[in-house]
């Protein structure tokens, strides 16, 4: 059996390895060991999508368009400084907004270009929904942004599907709308996207899986982004509750659930890798995916304080010795998980009988079983059988069960069953019995005996031991 190891290096060549290794984004692997900070340069958009709304000094809204300030360059680079003298995991810098890095190119690229002078150990990223690709490429080449995301929804050439997405597009200084401006749309996307990939930089293609406009057409979009040689695709949920203010939530359009998410990624993953830890990041995030510390990284907490002070507190080699550190934990972890993971994989090569099980797991990051039921706000979801096991999504909840605001409308308990009534186990450090109980009641089953150890091999040793080992004693 041929798995992949945390380090996703199952056909990959070392250059791409060494690209993605330390990239919490591009690599399922890395993502609980490695952060990365978002960089609200970049307010302007030269598109309107139905599905977004751009907010700011919104702290309670986690999803991309929402920022709580707009950051000038130079207090942007300081940001950087600041918190990888914190962070000493962080090893990403993105712009995403909370418009098109494209559609402010002059700030998006003088931060770049400051970036590249004062931390050059991060890797540096932008996302963009396409339009202006082509106009900047070598702008993209010349700052070693050597990944990219690109938001393309649909490649319905007709526009159809696309003008429900998009009202309008604005290029060469005028609105185009309707289908002809969504036709404009696809058209600088694909050929951006080819420019991208022919100058071996790595693309990330989001898509917003939106279930009655685009859902039939996803499956084409992984098709065409395999043919231009895409790295990864993100599927999305549509985020669409009325208090967004978007034209979706507004029109009552209905917010993606996980199980749509599953439908979607098991169409598209017949032919496109597929990224399944995607959290719908905030223009200004920073910290693990998964985590949101921006609170924790005000401006007012560096914007007194000169580059040259910052540069010294942001320690270098530290930060290298740090990443060696991360490293050798993940090697490790590698080999006490048994490399029984496997990316992309039927129920037929996940278990000999062609049945599986849907694990939850929460853990506080460093790939482990290592957050109590109580304090988790979202659950990583595996899929297991008696021969591997394979990373599904992640699902988000409102609030954690003993954090949550337990107002007249609200159980915190009932979010959950609804999240995870279609998994089997749930793998925690601890719960309480009265939510053990009330998830029972739906078959779920919760199991405390894994609590910090590594989640891979725990999820794989307790599908054996809660139903295969149960088969054979029956048998």
């Amino acid at each position: 059996m041929s798995c992949s190891s945390s380090h996703d290096s199952t056909n990959l060549s070392k250059e791409i390895i060494d690209k993605i290794n330390a990239h919490p984004c591009y690599s399922e692997g890395a993502h609980q060991h490695y952060a990365r900070i978002h960089l609200a340069v970049a307010p302007a958009c030269n598109i309107q999508c139905n599905y977004c709304n751009r907010k700011y000094d919104c702290s309670n809204e986690s999803r991309p368009g929402v920022t709580s300030a707009k950051l000038s360059v130079e207090d942007a680079v300081k940001k950087v400084l600041y918190v990888g003298s914190d962070i000493s995991q962080l090893s990403v810098v993105g712009i995403a907004g909370p418009g098109d890095a494209l559609a402010n190119p002059k700030k998006t690229f003088e931060t770049f270009r400051l970036l590249q002078e004062k931390t050059p150990d991060l890797k540096l990223c932008l996302s963009t929904n396409g339009l202006r690709i082509a106009d900047y490429i070598d702008e993209i080449v010349k700052y070693n942004i050597d990944h990219v995301t690109v938001t393309i929804n649909t490649i319905d050439e007709s526009g159809e599907i696309g003008s429900k997405i998009y009202p309008w597009v604005h290029y060469n200084h005028k609105k185009v709308w309707g289908k002809e401006g969504a036709r404009l749309l696809l058209q600088k996307q694909l050929e951006g996207i080819k420019m991208l990939t022919d100058r071996g930089i790595l693309v990330k293609a989001n898509s917003v899986l939106i279930q009655d406009i685009n859902g039939k057409d996803l499956p084409n979009v992984a098709k065409k982004l395999k043919e231009l040689n895409v790295f990864i695709h993100n599927i999305m949920p549509l985020l669409s509750s009325p208090e967004f203010g978007t034209k979706f939530g507004l029109d009552g359009v209905p917010t993606t659930t996980d199980q749509e998410v599953m439908e979607a990624q098991k169409a598209c993953g017949v032919d496109m890798k597929l990224m399944s830890h995607c959290r719908q990041c905030r223009a200004d995030a920073v910290g693990l995916i998964g985590e949101d510390r921006g609170d924790e990284f005000l401006k007012d907490s560096f914007i007194d304080m000169s580059f040259e002070e910052l540069e010294v507190s942001y320690d270098l080699e530290g930060r290298k010795q740090k990443h060696k550190t991360i490293e050798n934990w993940r090697k490790h972890l590698e080999l006490a998980n048994n490399r029984i993971k496997l990316e992309k994989a039927s129920k037929k090569e996940l278990s000999s009988n062609g049945k599986t099980k849907l694990v939850a797991v929460t853990t506080a990051g460093e790939g482990m079983i290592n957050m109590h039921f109580g304090s988790a706000q979202e659950f990583l979801i595996y899929e297991a059988g008696n021969k591997a096991i394979k990373f599904v999504m992640h699902r988000k909840i409102e609030s954690s069960y003993s954090g949550a605001d337990y107002g007249v409308d609200y159980d915190p308990i009932e979010e959950i069953k609804n999240s995870l009534k279609d998994c089997d186990i749930l793998l925690t450090e601890k719960i309480g019995e009265c939510p053990m109980s009330d998830l029972n009641e739906i078959g779920l089953i919760c199991d405390e005996n894994y609590a910090n150890e590594p989640i891979e091999k725990s999820v794989f040793d307790s599908v054996q031991k809660h139903f295969y080992q149960k088969t054979k004693e029956i048998g």
